[in-house]
């Protein structure tokens, strides 16, 4: 019989920052987080499913690997999907659905393959399949060797639950938690973003300043577990790290609406006491009086050339203001080619690999501190 009592845990993240997200992990006192294709891994119990999706800020979802075996029929798939121990994790009133993919594997059909344990868990359990929602089911078949995970998350984990206003094509919060690590933010200085949107950028960086879990606002799928403690669960959410954070945040946006949105949005989530959001163009932008910090931006990218070309000028100025007010500060910048960012005229260190975002391959570029 599988021991359910301590598995591997694996906290999947945006391809190319798993290294990120592994020191996040490490620095969150999870012991020997390991990075690999796609995600981190741990080893723990429940309680360590729970502070995963409570704490890590740069994670998408957190995957409990219940179960491993190798499978090379279905009829095998089916016998062997049986002796999982799901009456110890599902509830048998709690809806479920299965999601399978196949590679390199004899069981090649995944909807074949999605059948066969589904009805192994509704017999031998009696829990209903869910054609939406419910419990999730996650099984990959790849080389012969199935492995079963929990989807324990839910949601996505950068749906924080204190964010409703979004602005077009939004950066997310797991991602732009990671970009912030990367570009050296600990949370002791300041941080600007001159077009903040609906202030994504600007509300992690105060979460983070202000040692927030970034799940304190939300509801997560391992709460309908057999294997969920009410009681030690909301003992794990009492603690309070928080400290008052140092530095202040800022946001600007040229759009009104933008600035609505980020006040609502920084208010929801309990920061908007460190916020400030104002609304004015980039060519107007300046530094708060104090020490200098991070300017971290997400422009526009221009997807069709039209768009593109279009917006070498917007990436001018902002380069040529930020290089004539923000002497001391570093910068962060997103973008899609390095022709939009060498038009800041910006002194970029020597870029990183691009990672997949919105459909999109996008380059986190960054400097020193500015002369």
């Amino acid at each position: 019989m599988t021991d359910i009592s301590r598995f591997e845990i694996f906290l999947a993240t945006t391809p190319g920052l798993e290294d990120m997200l592994c020191e996040e992990v490490r620095h969150k006192g999870f012991r020997r987080p390991q990075a690999v294709p796609g995600g981190v891994v741990i080893e723990g119990g429940w309680p360590e499913v729970w502070r995963a999706n409570l704490w890590i800020r740069g994670a998408s979802r957190v995957l409990a690997r219940i179960d491993s075996f190798r499978v090379q029929h279905l009829a095998q798939l089916d016998r062997r999907a049986r002796r999982t121990p799901w009456a110890e994790i599902l509830r048998p009133d709690v809806p479920f659905r299965v999601e399978v993919t196949s590679i390199a594997s004899r069981v090649w059909h995944e909807r074949a393959a999605a059948e066969r344990i589904t009805t192994a868990i509704r017999e031998t359990l009696g829990a209903p399949e869910a054609e939406s929602g419910g419990i999730t089911i996650k099984v990959r078949i790849e080389h012969d060797l199935c492995t079963i995970s929990i989807d324990t998350s839910g949601d996505l984990l950068h749906r924080r639950g204190h964010k409703e206003a979004v602005n077009r094509a939004p950066m997310r919060e797991s991602m732009a938690s990671l970009f912030l690590r990367r570009c050296g933010y600990d949370g002791k200085e300041p941080v600007l973003d001159p077009m903040c949107g609906s202030g994504t950028f600007v509300i992690e960086a105060a979460g983070i300043a202000a040692r927030l879990n970034p799940g304190r606002s939300r509801i997560f799928a391992f709460e309908r577990l057999v294997t969920f403690d009410a009681g030690a669960w909301e003992q794990m959410r009492a603690v309070q790290s928080g400290r008052e954070p140092e530095a202040r945040f800022y946001g600007s946006d040229r759009d009104a609406g933008a600035i609505t949105m980020s006040r609502a949005n920084a208010e929801r989530a309990g920061v908007d006491q460190w916020c400030v959001f104002e609304q004015r163009p980039v060519s107007a932008c300046a530094p708060p009086e104090g020490a200098p910090g991070l300017v971290i931006i997400n422009p526009p990218y221009g997807a069709r050339i039209g768009e593109r070309d279009a917006l070498f000028p917007l990436y001018r100025a902002l380069g040529q203001t930020l290089q004539e007010r923000f002497s001391g500060w570093r910068v962060g910048l997103i973008a899609t080619e390095n022709a939009l960012a060498s038009a800041t005229g910006l002194p970029f260190l020597p870029a990183e690999a691009p990672v997949p975002h919105g459909g999109l391959r996008v380059t986190l570029f960054r400097s020193a501190p500015l002369p």
